[in-house]
């Protein structure tokens, strides 16, 4: 069960020193666990993010059927239904608040005769899933769903889905991921065509578990190019071993708050330089941020990096609406990061962000405006002007991890402190973020 709700506060902090360790990728550890518990043998994991919304995947794919077990030493074990199947569950789904383990979770139950029920906690079945359910029903599946499209919603399936050929009308990671689930025990060739690319996490991962997957270059109506990413099925998943690379929308916390906090020197090791994740390290450098990543290597099937950060006097941008697919989480983090650069910093076109734990354009707005920040919200989009930051106020949260921790990172160099009605949300993404960031010097308490 989630933690109680209670406040915290974050005050001004003398310089930020040290160096972390970026907690597990999200999308990595969702995946490992799912992917493992489809395959033929047994998956192991290290480096698994455990935070809420991972363990509530972790249950569900028990669910269906999987075993899913941790080791004294951090090791998880997943061994897969293989030709066995993903099986009927006893009981509804209950999927916590994990919006992708819910949407990359139907896409896989779908492939299978059987019949599931899935719920969530209240943000989550706030949630439009129809952007699943509408191509998932093309390939045959059958669901009933609450208004809106939302959660709990009933999904039964034959087995015998059909290939289609579909272009999502949002740039979607999560709609693609669930389309490639279903396919691989799909008779024939299922396309996902793209006019924005995406995270290719499950293209990778498919891969390593033995699945070819082909992409490609396709032109598009209009004399655009897109990209077109097919399997052929049935295909066979074959268990294997994962390394989970660090989560670079988590490693943005720390790296915006020793940006923004006089003196800092900080050092965040083991983040994941999949170019479809980078955007706001480029956003970051284009503002003028000491922002070097070095010791280059490979953990997982994706390149990881080490990043030294030092505080840097940042200016305003105009962030390329293009760059939203490989950032789309980090823009409340990056308004802090604007509220303390000289100039305007306009992010527009973000309209997905509506549709995230919370509506995160108008929950940003409010974190900066209540702190006495020059912001004001577009219709899908943000315009923040830097200067100082006033704070003093207590940030409502609407039980989003990420508005929490931004709000908190905000209040390290405001004039007063910055507060949030709950903290404990933030578990389901960042268990560990309070101790590393005490641990370099942040001034957040209780």
């Amino acid at each position: 069960m989630p933690n109680k709700p209670h406040t915290v506060s974050a005050r001004k902090s003398g310089p930020l020193n040290g160096k972390v360790r970026a907690p597990g990728d999200k999308s990595i550890s969702h995946r490992s666990l799912i992917f493992g518990a489809m395959a033929e043998g047994t998956t192991t994991v290290t480096g698994l993010l455990e935070g809420e919304d991972i363990m509530s995947t972790a249950n569900a794919m028990r669910a269906f059927g999987a075993d899913i077990t941790r080791a004294a030493n951090g090791t998880w074990t997943v061994v897969g239904v293989g030709k066995d199947g993903l099986q009927t569950p006893d009981a509804p789904v209950d999927c916590g608040n994990a919006g992708t383990g819910v949407r990359l979770i139907m896409g896989a139950a779908a492939g299978y005769a059987l019949t599931a029920t899935f719920t969530g906690d209240a943000s989550l079945t706030s949630r439009p899933m129809n952007r699943i359910l509408h191509p998932l029903r093309d390939m045959g599946v059958t669901y009933k769903a609450a208004e809106g499209g939302r959660l709990p919603v009933n999904l039964s399936s034959g087995g015998d889905l059909k290939p289609i050929s579909y272009t999502p009308p949002h740039a979607s990671a999560q709609v693609k991921s669930a389309i490639l689930l279903a396919a691989l025990n799909t008779e024939g060739v299922t396309e996902v065509i793209e006019t924005t690319p995406t995270r290719d996490h499950s293209e990778n991962m498919l891969r390593a578990f033995g699945v070819t997957v082909n992409t490609r270059k396709i032109s598009l109506p209009g004399m655009t190019e897109g990209d077109s990413i097919s399997v052929k099925g049935p295909a066979k998943l074959t268990a294997t071993k994962i390394d989970v690379p660090g989560d670079p929308s988590s490693a943005a916390f720390p790296i915006v708050a020793a940006l923004i906090t006089p003196g800092s020197d900080v050092v965040v090791e083991n983040v994941m330089m999949n170019p479809t994740r980078t955007g706001l390290f480029e956003c970051l450098t284009e503002m003028g941020a000491y922002l070097r990543a070095d010791n280059f290597r490979k953990s997982g099937g994706e390149v990881i990096a080490d990043f030294h950060v030092r505080y840097s006097k940042l200016r305003g941008i105009v962030v390329p609406p293009h760059r939203a697919a490989s950032m789309i989480d980090e823009y409340p983090i990056l308004a802090v990061a604007a509220a303390y650069a000289d100039g305007v910093t306009i992010m527009d076109e973000i309209g997905e962000l509506r549709v995230k734990e919370s509506d995160r354009i108008s929950a940003t707005m409010a974190l900066l405006i209540e702190n006495g920040v020059d912001a004001t919200e577009l219709k899908n989009g943000m315009r923040v002007r830097g200067g100082a930051v006033a704070g003093g106020a207590t940030v409502k949260t609407h039980h989003d991890h990420r508005i929490a921790m931004s709000a908190l990172v905000l209040g390290l160099a405001a004039a007063n402190a910055v507060s949030i009605d709950d903290a404990a949300m933030i578990a389901t993404s960042f268990p560990n973020f309070f101790e590393m960031m005490r641990g370099l010097g942040a001034e957040i308490s209780e």
